[in-house]
């Protein structure tokens, strides 16, 4: 029987300098998931169900603030100025049939709409529940280049659509007879050029950024998130029922545009062109933009026509390869066990109890 005791074996060596210990190696995150724009607060660790109705309802409250302090200016105006006072004062007797062909008329509605813009961004920036840019687009930016090809696309749309209307009309023994010397003409399409952009922008932002990034937060289908703000943007347009279906068809595809394309780009450029080639037309005196009455052909030609810009921009986006999706920030590597690695000989490091 052999007695003779094994040899010793020496001590496994331990961890090189520079290197983790088997115990404190960094645990790898795991691959981050990319959300469509609908779910973009998701990509967010400081989210939380109630922060975005938190925006929703500091953004109120600064756009009441706003509205309020406007309101006061406008009667210290008023009060220092006969002319502007008669102004408010027919403005406040004919409430109910609001003439969108008079300046004041028309900058009070549209600066009503534009403050929208900045409190939903401030908001968002207050309660820190996301970067404001997430409420633009998946790239957590607005995406320049797209918003020109789109705003290109939707010129040509809608001039397209608006000159075979004018065709029918001319066909149909109705003058075309733009009014160049229309009163306040060329103020009206000053101001049109310089608020409806601001004005179309700021809608878009409230019920195509903000609106559907609240639903989507809570439900993951893009079809809630599409639909459910749609009830919300038709009550804001007083028009009769053919008006209020092309509000609401609008509305659908704007914001499946907006999902679809990943950002509100394409939103934005139709709504910003459509509502400015209208004003500018109601100018001039051939599109009466105070009409709060509409039929079914009116109807269907614009949906027709904002059909075809669908179908064109969903086109472009496919050929740019356009991102649809966003890719949130990975956490930072964790270690599998707490403490601290001292290598060895430093002597001033923390040791590891």
């Amino acid at each position: 029987m052999n007695t003779i005791p094994p040899p010793h074996q020496p001590p496994a060596p331990g961890p090189q300098p520079g290197q983790y210990p088997a115990a404190l190696v960094p645990v790898p995150p795991p691959p981050a998931k990319p959300l469509p724009f609908h779910r973009m607060a998701r990509t967010y660790s400081a989210y939380r169900w109630w922060k975005p109705v938190m925006v929703g309802l500091i953004a109120l409250g600064l756009y009441l603030a706003l509205i309020f302090l406007a309101a006061i200016v406008f009667l210290v105006a008023t009060l220092a100025n006969p002319e502007l006072e008669s102004a408010v004062d027919e403005f406040m007797i004919s409430i109910d049939s609001v003439d969108m062909s008079d300046p004041f008329v028309f900058v009070i509605s549209m600066v009503s709409l534009i403050l929208m813009l900045p409190v939903i961004l401030l908001a968002t920036r207050m309660m820190n529940v996301q970067k404001v840019g997430s409420l633009t687009s998946v790239a957590g930016r607005m995406r320049w280049g797209w918003l020109g090809e789109c705003a290109a696309v939707a010129l040509g749309v809608l001039a397209l659509s608006f000159g075979i209307g004018f065709l029918i009309e001319v066909l149909s023994g109705h003058p075309f007879a733009p009014d160049l010397g229309a009163p306040d003409m060329w103020l009206l399409l000053g101001l049109t050029l310089l608020l409806v952009p601001f004005q179309a922008t700021a809608e878009e932002y409230v019920f195509r950024g903000y609106l559907m990034q609240l639903v989507g937060g809570w439900l993951r289908h893009p079809a809630f998130a599409i639909l459910l703000p749609i009830p919300l943007f038709v009550l804001g347009h007083a028009y009769d029922i053919y008006g209020q279906l092309d509000v609401g068809f609008f509305a659908l595809a704007a914001g499946w545009l907006t999902w679809r394309t990943g950002g509100l780009e394409a939103a934005i450029a139709l709504h910003v062109v459509n509502n400015s080639v209208i004003f500018a037309l109601g100018a001039v005196g051939l599109v009466d933009v105070s009409v709060t009455e509409s039929d079914l052909p009116s109807l269907l030609a614009s949906m027709a026509t904002t059909i075809v810009f669908v179908l064109v921009i969903v086109r472009l986006a496919n050929k740019r390869k356009l991102q649809r999706l966003s890719v949130p920030p990975a956490p930072a590597p964790a270690l599998a066990a707490p403490g601290h690695w001292v290598q060895p000989g430093d002597g001033n490091a923390p040791h590891q109890p």
